[in-house]
């Protein structure tokens, strides 16, 4: 062990050039490991000395690091401002989708307002975009309004025509404002809405599809009321909404009002008369009806010829009732 210590110990130049030459490789070799090592866990070089950031405790004080912050501040509220603004004209767009009646309403009002007749398309469009009862409330409130203007600005006592009457009550049966479009069939009324039958109809038509005998009976009372005539399309839509409710006793009201009014009534409504008649087991209506059919209408109807054959088996005469079935077996 001594010997060892004293060989280390010993000064480059005692061991001589062979040894001095060893130790110089192993020194080399160590430090290139280092190195080698130092390169893949260190950080590189050039990172460790980068000088650091001074803190903001040590940061010199500048004019502009006194704005840059204001300058900041200021870019973010403008862009919070600018935001808000697109946010909000999105969000008015987005409302006057979904309310285009009360825009137009609007926009025709300030027009009034203004003494200026607004444009026809605009309450046409109006009409078209009613969708349920406080639509259809707003435009008869621009309807009374544009009737006043009218009078008093523009001296015209007409009422709107007729096209545009029946586009308002077409617009009160889809929106399902019923008593709105009553108002439309009274000849007296200040909306300057000239009432007309076709209005009847989509009323009427209206009644028909929610089967509404109650609807049925206040248009035509609202008819008679009014003295609008009553037409043979009339007569096929109520003959149909009474066969389908079956209400015979409507159908034998109505029927007589009709022929006493001296409407002329189309085969297909007498078909219903009879085949009803004839369902009830009424030979009496079924003869007088037939009679009154003969008047306008020469051959007979599969419907018209069976109701026969069944007054005929109700009055026990089947052999008329087996002639009228011959009868409609050779009819082409």
């Amino acid at each position: 062990m001594k010997a060892m210590l004293h060989l280390l110990l010993r000064p480059p130049l005692a061991l001589g050039m062979k040894a001095t030459e060893a130790a110089l490789r192993l020194g080399l070799s160590a430090m290139a490991g280092q190195s080698q090592a130092r390169r893949l866990l260190l950080p590189p070089l050039a990172s460790r000395l980068a000088p650091s950031p001074p803190s903001s405790a040590h940061r010199p004080v500048t004019l502009r690091n006194l704005l840059s912050p204001t300058i900041a501040s200021q870019c973010l509220s403008e862009k919070s401002v600018h935001y808000h603004i697109t946010t909000t004209h999105f969000s008015t767009e987005a409302s006057d989708m979904d309310h285009p009646t009360e825009e137009m309403y609007q926009k025709m009002l300030k027009s009034v307002e203004a003494k200026t007749m607004p444009p026809n398309a605009w309450l046409w469009s109006m009409i078209d975009s009613c969708s349920n009862k406080e639509d259809i409330k707003l435009l008869f409130q621009i309807l009374q309004k544009l009737r006043v203007f009218r009078l008093s600005n523009l001296r015209i006592s007409a009422n709107f025509n007729e096209n545009l009457c029946r586009k308002v009550t077409e617009a009160c049966a889809r929106a399902g404002a019923i008593e709105y479009g009553l108002k439309a069939l009274w000849t007296h009324n200040v909306y300057g809405i000239t009432p007309t039958i076709g209005s009847a109809h989509y009323l009427l038509q209206h009644a028909k599809e929610q089967n509404d005998t109650k609807l049925m009976e206040n248009v035509i009372h609202v008819l008679s009321r009014n003295s609008l005539p009553l037409q043979p399309g009339t007569a096929d839509i109520v003959f149909s909404i009474c066969y389908n409710a079956d209400r015979w006793d409507l159908l034998s009201k109505y029927g007589e009002r009709f022929i006493k009014a001296g409407v002329k009534l189309h085969r297909a409504a007498f078909d219903i008369w009879m085949d009803f008649a004839a369902k009830v087991g009424d030979s009496q209506s079924i003869w007088n009806i037939n009679s009154l059919r003969g008047r306008s209408v020469k051959h007979y109807t599969l419907a018209s010829g069976f109701a026969c054959a069944k007054g005929s088996l109700l009055d026990r005469n089947p052999e008329n009732a087996a002639a009228m079935i011959k009868l409609l077996y050779k009819s082409p």
